[in-house]
């Protein structure tokens, strides 16, 4: 164990490293070829703009980042509970998996509009068009894990009788638990993405609004380095919500999973 814990800071090495490089590179650039700010601004000109300009953001963001988790709860919620229905029930799945597949393959982009307009309250809008696109691939995984559990384990459950309940708590969950974890990591961006996406069709203003708004008010404004702050807030979420999942993965995984025992994976 002692020899191991030297490689995870190893790990972080490469890609701190080549985010370094390009901040540098990109920094260089700007500079070198006289880029005007109101075109593309330098990552430092971004970092001082949004340490000036965070008090205002920050609201945005906490709105932006509650809309993402709640609709990522509510995304695993029922999408669990309707994979075990779908475990117990070929006739269920049969019946509602068309409604899903529907979910899946439409642009958000193409309903957030009549959702927009049937709903009353803009922030419910946002939450439901972000659970929809965070939704599926919840199902589906939790689905596809369930569906993988080992036929002679079934069988031998079933030969020493054991009830349906006992069947999903002992062997179809721990198999469904590292698609329902690789579902999750999809779903997380997504939601985040479904969560901007929606805000920029609704073209939402005020206080109660997420990052998307202060995008395209800093767009209209042409206060670009401000743009790219609220940008930069945006995939800083992103990536905390992608860390977050790996180390939910491990912590679930790590002790009998083969993907998660290596710790240079």
């Amino acid at each position: 164990m002692a020899a191991e814990a030297p490689r995870a800071p190893r790990r972080w090495l490469a890609p701190v490293l080549a985010c370094a490089a390009a901040l540098v590179g990109w920094e260089a650039a700007v500079r070198w070829w006289d880029i005007p700010p109101y075109l593309l601004p330098g990552p430092w000109l971004v970092a001082r703009t949004l340490a000036e300009n965070f008090a205002s953001l920050a609201p945005s963001w906490w709105f932006t980042v509650k809309i993402t988790l709640v609709a990522l709860a509510l995304a695993v919620a029922g999408g669990v509970a309707l994979a075990l229905l779908f475990a117990l029930s070929r006739r269920i799945e049969s019946a509602l998996t068309p409604f899903a597949v529907v979910l899946q393959v439409t642009p958000i982009i193409a309903i957030a509009p009549l959702i927009l307009i049937l709903v009353d309250s803009t922030t419910a809008a946002l939450l439901i068009c972000a659970w929809i696109v965070a939704f599926f691939p919840i199902l589906s995984n939790t689905v596809q894990g369930l569906r993988s559990a080992d036929a002679n384990l079934r069988d031998l459950m079933r030969l020493y009788r054991a009830s349906r309940w006992q069947m999903l708590r002992y062997l179809l969950v721990p198999s469904a638990l590292p698609y329902f974890i690789a579902g999750l990591k999809v779903a997380g961006g997504l939601a985040l993405i479904g969560a901007v996406v929606a805000e920029f069709t609704a073209g939402a203003a005020g206080r109660e609004t997420g990052l998307a708004s202060r995008i395209l008010e800093a767009s209209f404004r042409t206060e670009i380095p401000k743009m790219f702050a609220a940008l930069v807030l945006v995939s800083v979420t992103g990536i905390a919500i992608h860390l977050a999942m790996q180390t939910l993965a491990r912590l679930v995984l790590g002790r009998w999973h083969a993907q998660y025992q290596d710790p240079t994976t």
